[in-house]
């Protein structure tokens, strides 16, 4: 046997274990959450259409409980609706990264359970809303490996600030390179390349969490020109003529005046804007994943944290309301196993990340967790049971108006919600969203919402007033049982009502 024959054979040797290595690794996981993005504008992003989107499977009905940053966040770290982790809101007495944090909530979350299973872990951009807050500025939260995350100046502007990286305080300016969504954008390139590099035996799960489209929706440089006259869309509820079916919180507004369409507009095309450089972040994450042999291994879902409305039913831009703009969100997956051009209908929602994750690596979740598994869903395959009616939740804002009582005061306005901003808050409510194409608000004022999503879509004709005593008892039990429940318990009362 001649030294060239025994290289070549060393060589093929050398090559069926490094497949082998492979084929035995967990698959890793990339989660894009977006902040604030809406399915109007997810659906006009041609990069993530044809990387993620056309590659996989669009979940077209998917949702969050409660549409608001922090509450929403916790529930994806979590696999919890809002009653059982407490967070209802963005800051303090009723949630934000204080209260998650001191009530010891991060001591448990997909972060731990994907560290304990063997993942290399990473967070990349945005976490809870006032994180550090009281905790020391380099904290790193439990379960991660890598971590870069603002504590000082605003992030929402995308320029000037200092990050949080692995404990490390590192100052970013005004530059072009320091735009937010690109430096986080290069550090998952980088930690991908890293990860393959150093720990080839070891799976990688990143989160990656751009502070955009959210308000003040500040693109970068290279696309401060782009979308030149462009306007929001005006979908039907566009600054409803008639609300007087809508609750009282709903019918004082006014309708929008020509500095409020104006104002809408423009934000419209800076968050279009700001959704350029997404688009080239999920270009440089699946081209890194290619080039270093990672992507057909690799699950990359891509979705946001809240819906977002902009002028329909009078509103302002913002979210924080049980409308279908404010809880219906992107879901887009592709992966090992996950058909190629797919869309799933099933009723979905941001509690169901923590348990899809922990599947994908081979782990239970705790028992405490609410949500459900997507991978059947995923891989095209029929659960024997899914879930039919999904908890939607929501505490009172300070611009609220609890008719015949007195309001206990909440959080501080959300500076970039323009609902809390103009004072007309949603009030309190519980309610369910169908598999059947129905949405039930219960207020806390005693008012109630009823809408036929499949008849009318834009949410138009409040239909509560007209429905059989029988449907609204039904709508109500079911409403009450899911609303306290937790674990097992509330996944078996979402198949049915009582």
């Amino acid at each position: 046997m001649g030294p060239i024959f025994r290289r070549r054979l060393w060589a093929a040797v050398i090559g069926l274990l490094v497949a082998a290595s492979a084929a035995a690794k967990a698959p890793n996981i990339v989660f894009i959450l977006t902040d604030d993005l809406d399915v109007a504008a997810a659906a006009q992003m041609p990069l993530v259409k044809s990387l993620i989107t056309d590659q996989g499977t669009n979940f077209r009905r998917h949702y969050v409980s409660l549409s608001l940053c922090c509450p929403s966040r916790v529930a994806t770290l979590r696999g919890q609706f809002a009653h059982n982790t407490g967070i209802y809101t963005n800051n303090l007495p009723d949630g934000g990264f204080e209260l998650t944090h001191s009530q010891g909530l991060e001591s448990s979350t997909l972060a731990t359970w994907l560290t304990s299973a063997g993942y290399r872990t990473a967070l990349f951009g945005k976490y809870l809303n006032g994180y550090p807050d009281t905790a020391p500025a380099d904290f790193v939260p439990p379960g991660w490996n890598e971590w870069m995350s603002p504590v000082a100046g605003d992030p929402h502007d995308g320029f000037n600030y200092t990050m949080n990286h692995n404990g490390k305080a590192e100052n970013h300016g005004s530059n072009e390179n320091d735009y937010l969504t690109d430096v986080i954008s290069n550090a998952t390139a980088g930690f991908i390349r890293d990860s393959v590099n150093r720990f080839p035996q070891q799976p990688f799960f990143i989160y990656l969490a751009p502070y955009t489209p959210h308000s003040p929706a500040t693109p970068a440089p290279r696309h401060a020109k782009a979308f030149k006259g462009i306007q929001a869309p005006r979908t039907p509820s566009w600054n409803e003529s008639d609300v007087s079916d809508k609750p009282a919180w709903v019918r004082t507004l006014p309708t929008l005046n020509s500095t409020q369409i104006q104002g809408i507009d423009k934000l419209y095309r800076k968050r279009r804007q700001t959704l350029l450089s997404i688009d080239e972040m999920v270009q440089n994450v699946i081209q890194t994943l290619s080039d270093t042999g990672q992507l057909s291994n690799t699950y990359v879902l891509f979705s946001s944290d809240n819906g977002y409305h902009q002028g329909q039913h009078r509103l302002d831009s913002g979210k924080n309301t049980g409308f279908e703009e404010d809880i219906l969100v992107p879901l887009y997956v592709r992966g090992p196993g996950v058909p190629a051009g797919r869309t799933e209908d099933r009723l979905t929602a941001n509690v169901d990340y923590a348990p899809t994750f922990a599947e994908i690596a081979g782990i239970a979740p705790p028992s405490f967790v609410d949500g459900r598994s997507l991978v059947p869903l995923m891989h095209g395959q029929t659960p024997p049971t899914w879930r039919q009616a999904l908890l939607l939740e929501h505490k009172a804002g300070p611009g609220s108006k609890l008719v015949g009582k007195q309001k206990t005061p909440r959080e501080p306005a959300d500076p970039w919600d323009a609902l809390n901003i103009e004072g007309n808050g949603a009030d309190g409510y519980v309610g369910l969203r169908l598999a059947d194409g129905t949405t039930y608000l219960e207020y806390e004022t005693g008012e109630h919402e009823l809408y036929n999503n499949i008849n009318d879509p834009s949410q138009l004709r409040n239909i509560y007033a007209q429905t059989p005593p029988w449907n609204k008892q039904r709508l109500a039990d079911w409403t009450g049982a899911l609303k306290t429940a937790s674990g097992a318990a509330l996944r078996e009362a979402e198949l049915d009502a009582p």
